[in-house]
């Protein structure tokens, strides 16, 4: 069985490459620079060239396809917008499915998000869904609350760094989850005939804050946070803002999602009947008290290995000036 994943290069798109490829699967990877995706061919992928946004491209890439996972977004610094690409990139990708008769269709959408229409992102995820689930393409849809890691750039580096953490004044609860546990229940979508044309929160442990995520970064670093506050009025002018200009437009969308922090109403969901369907233990599920530990514990260790050897320096010029 040969699986097309899509968004290859992205955080959860090379756990996605990386879990299929040790499972044995045929994985090929539509990439848009074979050089900056050469990582993926050392694991074993194969790599094809193609672009969601030029449909012209996929024919080709989706020949002996039995199953797409679809892990593509567009990204704050893209000069293609949201709608270009997570709307009108996957109705091509779609179409180009059902042409090619593609067995299964995975697609990562977002928890909650028929409830924001006024989000872009959030409301681009939700028209997609309806779209696959009425494209007549079979299909697996598996809604996301976010990933722990980019929770080390938010608030783990600052920390670190002794730099200010950023939030913002309101504090809905996140269950994120390890984008390597999302990539096993991607895969095993395709081994259970049950998930057919069904949608599934996968979430993870428990939902957490921004306030309690810093708590908990500080107890395991030893560090405190420099702490510094975003009213989400500020967050809506920007996004106001930021929509005079094209070249801003995309961070415009994005800072839409603030809307979704605002509303308090959490992005979590119940697992257990999810864990059953897909045969997974969820205590093989990463918690963020372990991602975050062995995070801290890997660049603690590699802090004191580096003023190990510069006090080793020290102490050598030091000897050194009294011979």
């Amino acid at each position: 069985m040969k699986i097309l994943v899509v968004g290859a290069t992205g955080t959860l798109g090379r756990q996605i490459v990386r879990h299929a490829i040790d499972k044995d699967y045929q994985v090929r990877c539509l990439v848009r620079n074979n050089a900056k995706a050469s990582f993926l061919k050392e694991w074993g992928a194969e790599l094809v060239k193609g672009d969601i946004c030029k449909p012209q491209t996929l024919i080709s890439a989706l020949e002996g396809v039995d199953i797409i996972i679809d892990a593509a977004t567009a990204r704050a610094t893209d000069s293609l917008r949201i709608k270009d690409v997570d709307w009108q990139g996957k109705v091509n990708l779609i179409q180009a499915a059902k042409k090619a008769n593609i067995k299964r269709y995975i697609f990562f959408s977002i928890l909650n998000a028929e409830d924001f229409e006024s989000v872009p992102l959030m409301e681009i995820k939700h028209c997609t869904e309806l779209f696959l689930q009425e494209s007549g393409v079979n299909y697996t849809i598996l809604k996301l609350a976010g990933f722990m890691q980019g929770l080390i750039a938010q608030y783990g580096i600052p920390i670190l760094d002794n730099q200010p953490v950023w939030v913002s004044g309101e504090n809905t609860p996140i269950a994120y989850m390890n984008s390597q546990d999302i990539a096993k229940f991607a895969i095993k979508a395709i081994e259970i005939p049950e998930t057919v044309n069904s949608s599934y929160p996968v979430v993870g442990t428990r939902p957490w804050t921004g306030e309690q995520i810093i708590q908990l970064c500080e107890r395991l670093s030893g560090k405190q946070a420099k702490i510094s506050r975003i009213p989400i009025s500020l967050l809506r002018f920007l996004r106001g803002f930021t929509r005079w200009f094209k070249w801003t437009l995309n961070t415009s969308d994005r800072l839409a999602f603030a809307e979704v922090l605002a509303s308090g109403k959490p992005l979590d969901a119940s697992m257990e009947e999810v864990y059953k369907t897909f045969n997974l233990d969820p205590q093989d599920t990463t918690t963020l008290e372990d991602y975050l530990q062995e995070y801290f514990d890997r660049i603690m260790k590699k802090i004191k290995e580096i003023d190990y050897e510069k006090n080793k320096t020290k102490k050598r010029k030091k000897n050194s000036f009294f011979k």
